[in-house]
């Protein structure tokens, strides 16, 4: 059985820093490209990061660059998300995905890059929130 836990999640004052984990299981891990993706309420969820041992393994949001690390420990099946310098904008449900593809897509649709299509994610994790206040 394929899982995805996510946790890290918290309250956090604008300018602080948060890391997220995401524990999986049930797959080939060192073969799979892994997203973070977030919900804001009322909007569509984002992506915002992704890792892949593959030649294309690593895609940030520009809302994001400069500002959160992501990485991959492939013995401990983690990849984590280091977000510093948080603001109130980036207040959503955090997820992670594993993608059915080997490597970090990203793919213009309607002028926008959208990371790792929803045909080409395989699983969910449960989610943990993230709040910064201001």
């Amino acid at each position: 059985e394929v899982q995805l836990v996510e946790s890290g999640g918290g309250l956090v004052q604008a300018g602080g820093s948060l890391r997220l984990s995401c524990v999986a299981s049930g797959f080939a891990f060192d073969d799979a490209a892994i997203g973070w993706f977030r919900q804001a309420p009322g909007k569509e969820r984002e992506g915002v990061s992704c890792i892949s041992d593959s030649v294309s393994g690593l895609y940030y949001a520009d809302s994001v660059k400069g500002r959160f690390t992501i990485s991959k420990d492939n013995a401990k099946n983690t990849v984590y998300l280091q977000m510093n310098s948080l603001k109130p904008e980036d207040t959503a449900v955090y997820y992670c995905a594993q993608s059915s593809i080997p490597y970090c897509s990203a793919t213009m649709v309607d002028g926008r890059v959208r990371m790792l299509l929803p045909a080409e994610i395989h699983n969910w994790g449960q989610g943990t929130q993230v709040t910064v206040s201001s």
